[in-house]
């Protein structure tokens, strides 16, 4: 199972969306970011790390070079980004530094998560900048990226960084007090204290703001990828004067619950943090046996092998009706796999060390 150490699990992940830090011409919201960060600096003063996964550079970067960077264009917005990034970590930095806090810059990108080493490299250094009560301030490495920029809500960012360090809690503060069961400019329209497993949310929290992105799905889809890795996750307002601090210490916003039971620290990286290159279609047999007795996955069990993918990718395990019921790593390449499927006396497909049912 996977690790509890106290103080890791005292950790609160808060995620600040740009359309909270930044106005509609692109400049900081110097007073929230202020109220924020001095909110934050009241948990840690409580004994509670904080880190804050912040949004807002391509859209601090646009503001600061008065329409010179379009708003389409790879290119642009990459180099807008390495402006507003300076400019982001420099407003967190003065609005701590009034709660005698230090912060550190640190930058990931989807890779950085999804290779195994720089993953627990960056829980490592998360991890000492807490030991030495240092702030950290996360954000997605726009001006590298190599996906199209949109204008970065850092929602899956903050949900893979609470999972990392097995956080209590990700709070994820937007302009809105939480998830509603319909769009909250409806009449009628109700805040849901708490969103259970298999209930359908949609687009209910609202419209999408300038320089957001995700909307309330994204939002959403953040927090119940969190719930899965066992962090409690919460959805509140970041305009709201102590919305963050009552979250935190479990009032108010949408509340999405942790789940019970945990693997190990890896298996939770494979689960969340590693993308899935290939899929394997096994028969009712092997699903049963690595399902129910915990067994590798031996080539005798494969009915069909599909992607691209090499040895030491990711892939999902599919049953005979076409529903995944884990991942986990293959020791062969897709085409020698392929060739393998069906043939008994052959060593395993998936070793269960490295497997996990999801």
């Amino acid at each position: 199972m996977a690790s509890r150490r106290p103080g890791l699990r005292r950790i609160v992940v808060v995620k600040v969306g740009s359309s909270t830090i930044v106005d509609g011409a692109g400049r900081a919201r110097a007073d929230v970011v202020a109220r924020l960060a001095g909110e934050c600096a009241g948990l840690q003063a409580g004994g509670v790390p904080v880190v804050v996964v912040s949004s807002g550079a391509v859209a601090l970067g646009i503001g600061e070079l008065d329409g010179r960077a379009r708003r389409r264009g790879v290119g642009d917005l990459q180099a807008a980004s390495a402006v507003g990034q300076t400019l982001l970590q420099d407003h967190w930095r003065a609005a701590f530094s009034d709660h005698g806090l230090r912060t550190a810059q640190v930058l990931l990108t989807e890779a950085d998560v999804h290779r195994r080493v720089s993953y627990v490299n960056a829980r490592r250094t998360l991890r000492r900048l807490i030991g030495w009560d240092v702030v950290a301030v996360v954000n997605e490495n726009d001006s590298t990226a190599t996906d199209e920029i949109t204008f970065g809500d850092n929602d899956a960012l903050a949900a893979q960084v609470a999972i990392m360090l097995q956080a209590r809690m990700l709070v994820l503060v937007t302009d809105i007090d939480g998830v509603y069961d319909r769009d909250p400019a409806l009449p009628g329209a109700r805040r849901l204290h708490r969103v259970d497993e298999g209930i359908e949310v949609g687009e209910a929290g609202g419209r999408r703001s300038r320089w957001g992105t995700g909307g309330i799905g994204s939002k959403v889809a953040a927090a119940r990828t969190a719930a899965a890795g066992g962090v409690e996750a919460v959805i509140a307002s970041g305009l709201e004067p102590g919305a963050l601090t009552a979250a935190a210490s479990g009032a108010g916003g949408t509340r999405f619950a942790a789940a019970a039971t945990l693997p190990s620290a890896y298996k939770l990286w494979l689960r969340h943090g590693t993308p899935v290159r290939g899929r394997l279609v096994v028969d009712d047999g092997a699903r049963r046996a690595v399902e129910e007795r915990g067994t590798s996955l031996l080539p005798v069990g494969l009915v069909g092998v599909d992607g691209s993918f090499d040895a030491g990718d990711a892939v999902e395990l599919v049953g005979p009706d076409g529903s995944r019921f884990a991942i986990g790593v293959s020791r062969y390449q897709a085409r020698e796999l392929a060739g393998l499927a069906g043939r008994r006396g052959l060593p395993e497909a998936v070793r269960r060390d490295d497997l996990v049912l999801v």
